[in-house]
């Protein structure tokens, strides 16, 4: 099945499951504020999830436990009857739970302690256990087992596939945010975004269209409920069925990041390679690299818990990950672009999704600009994509997507493909909070055909709706993007108008001090005597202040200058307008002309 139409399946098919699970919510009222539901709802499911996957193997897996319950190692044995690499050991289902409202608090802890460690790990990290408490102090727990007993909450794989799943906790965690004021888009980004992204890092990578049964990883810094992993894995297996993929990720959220292993366990695969904590100051993957990275980590978020693990890092230079620079403390968005680079195999390639001021703030020699030049200076920038605006749920600012390559293919080498695919997109029938507008399959085609001919173009298409489409491209030389920053000096004057000297120089009168930004491409003396001498004849540089600074001019590259209209226009403009309004004033009061 084609992206395209597991986006419009899974949106027919979680509504509802969603929905019927939120609305267990109804049950917490009162005992519970409408921002805490969550605390509920997102553990609830993922217990109920397991649940509903081991149903069909429960009897045998506690005939297996009776049998090896002395020994010592039993996890191997339990995990082969239950089929999942994860089991639950209690007698207890959630139809046996219903059976008993007196004595439902010890049931259901006999019930969740029944579990596996790498599931009792997810419910630590959710603090379940303190609801528990609440709930049954509340007189709460017995109802919201039956309300999770439905038919409609059946969870079962056969029921709700793990692809249509990870929509549902995407929808339960965005409803948590927002009854929290919480930015949902923290959490995860749309699926037609995460499709554009994986297109991207497949398209013109030699290592997948020669290969066949490869085996590939992915990873993700920010992995919210992991499901720009599950789409890169989705993405590598239809190219190639018998793909090896691994994926790891790492969050900080305690939520999502259960959320995120509970999909990785029911999925089959190793629970362990997704890791809890700050990928900033708590780096799990330290002494990794990874074939793939797609990640988009928060902007616009300040990093000053993590300033001081972070600078000390940064310190370390090419030894750690922040050595090219540190940007801003209000924005940590480029300490995530850092530990994807550091993080990034030789051959390896990296979508990361940044907003615009990564693109241009900093001025030569600071940090941003710096992380900049380390990117663009050794190569490895192949491609930025402006997406739409009001692409995503919780901002409806500029975004880009950056591709980031340690092997770029020889055409590559040397340039930089800026590509504006802001008017590529169909509108929503329905606005989901800020994301008005979605990336289709067909405008997807056509910023993957943009990136994949690697060349200055313009792309457009009519689609069947009538609408067109429009993709720009243009190639640029790395050189092109960066400039030295001169500090141009006039001399000191003293009262009868003559130089200052000192030790046979001028004396530079600070108040006169000008700064110049010049291209790279263009030999500084030459400017000098071109753009300076004429008007100041007595200028000079001093070479020991010029700075080497970084900016990608988005804007101003893809800017069409429209022509103003004519001055005699625009007035016989206004006089018709003038000369409209008089009638309409002559008519309403009846007045002849």
């Amino acid at each position: 099945m084609t992206s395209e139409k597991l986006l419009a399946s899974a949106g027919r098919n979680i509504q509802e499951k969603a929905t019927v699970i939120w609305n267990v919510a109804n049950s917490l009222f009162g005992a519970y504020k409408p921002h805490e539901y969550g605390l509920v709802i997102l553990p609830m499911t993922v217990i109920k999830r397991f649940h509903d996957c081991l149903l069909p193997t429960h009897a045998r897996v506690l005939e297996q436990y009776e049998k090896i319950k002395h020994l010592a190692v039993k996890d191997g044995f339990l995990r082969k009857a239950s089929g999942y690499a994860f089991y639950n050991t209690s007698k207890f289902t959630f139809e046996t739970l219903k059976a008993d409202p007196n004595s439902i608090e010890d049931n259901f802890r006999a019930y969740i302690n029944g579990f596996s460690e790498n599931v009792l790990d997810i419910l630590e990290q959710m603090k379940f256990d303190d609801q528990i408490k609440r709930m049954a102090e509340a007189g709460l727990l017995y109802q919201v087992i039956v309300d999770f007993c439905s038919e409609k909450a059946d969870m079962h794989p056969d029921k709700i596939t793990a692809v249509d799943m990870g929509y549902v906790f995407e929808n339960l965690v965005q409803r948590f945010s927002e009854s929290y004021n919480e930015e949902a888009g923290a959490h995860f980004t749309s699926r037609d975004i995460i499709y554009t992204m994986c297109d991207l890092l497949v398209t013109g990578d030699k290592s997948v269209a020669n290969s066949e049964g490869m085996n590939k990883t992915v990873y993700d810094m920010t992995m919210g409920t992991s499901q720009m992993l599950t789409c890169m894995e989705e993405r590598l297996q239809q190219l190639d069925a018998d793909a090896v993929v691994t994926t790891f990720g790492q969050e900080l959220n305690p939520f999502t990041y259960g959320i995120a292993k509970a999909d990785m366990l029911i999925r089959g695969g190793n629970p362990d390679n997704m890791k809890f904590g700050d990928t900033l100051n708590n780096d799990q993957f330290s002494d990794y690299k990874f074939d793939y990275i797609i990640s988009n980590p928060p902007f616009g978020i300040d990093w000053k818990r993590e300033a001081q693990a972070v600078e000390a890092e940064a310190r370390l230079g090419a030894n750690g990950r922040f050595g090219a620079g540190l940007p801003s403390k209000s924005d940590g968005q480029l300490l995530f672009m850092l530990n994807g680079v550091a993080k990034l195999a030789d051959d390896g390639r990296m979508a990361i999704i940044q907003n615009g001021s990564s693109l241009f703030t900093g001025d030569a020699g600071s940090g941003p600009s710096e992380i900049r030049r380390y990117l663009i200076e050794n190569d490895w920038l192949d491609a930025i994509v402006q997406l739409p605006n009001d692409s995503f749920y919780n901002t409806g600012i500029a975004t880009y997507i950056w591709i980031v390559t340690k092997d770029k293919p020889a055409s590559h080498e040397g340039k930089i493909l800026l590509i504006d695919a802001s008017n590529c997109f169909e509108p929503r029938r329905k606005s989901i909070g800020n994301k008005r507008v979605d990336i289709s399959e067909a405008c997807r085609e056509l910023i993957v055909k943009a990136y994949g001919e690697y060349a200055t173009a313009d792309y457009t298409e009519i689609l069947a709706n009538g609408k067109e489409i429009i993709c720009k491209s243009r190639l640029m030389d790395n050189v092109e993007l960066g400039y030295n920053k001169i500090t141009v000096e006039s001399p000191e004057l003293d009262e009868n108008g003559k130089k200052v000297l000192k030790k046979g120089k001028p004396v530079a009168d600070s108040s006169k001090r000008d700064t110049e930004n010049v291209p790279l491409n263009m030999d500084i003396e030459e400017y000098l005597k071109a753009e300076v001498l004429p008007y100041n004849p007595d200028a000079w540089i001093d070479k020991s202040k010029t700075k080497v600074g970084y900016e990608i001019p988005f804007t101003r590259t893809f800017y069409v200058y429209k022509e103003l209209e004519k001055a005699d226009d625009i007035a016989k403009r206004i006089e018709a307008h003038e000369q409209s309004l008089i009638a309409k004033l002559h008519a309403l009061f009846g007045e002849e002309k």
